[in-house]
């Protein structure tokens, strides 16, 4: 779900949990998985899945985690 236009991502907190799965994370997971724990900040409806595959990390919105929520899993 696009967010509204205007609506800056510098201007969405990141809930606690959120934020304190990323501290000790280096730089490019940060990059990788941020964009989407922000989207899901943004719409407050789902959690987050971050998946470990061969390639590297993926994550995405999961609508069968509660908002807030983050889950690993290995592909």
């Amino acid at each position: 779900m696009p967010l509204p236009q205007g609506y800056p991502f510098a201007m969405i907190q990141l809930p606690a949990s959120y934020q304190e799965y990323l501290d000790g994370k280096d730089e490019r997971f940060i990059q990788t998985v941020r964009p989407i724990l922000l989207q899901s900040a943004a719409d407050k409806l789902h959690g987050v899945r971050v998946v470990d595959n061969p390639s590297g990390h993926q994550a995405h919105l999961d609508e069968s985690i509660p908002y807030g929520t983050i889950i690993e899993d290995i592909d």
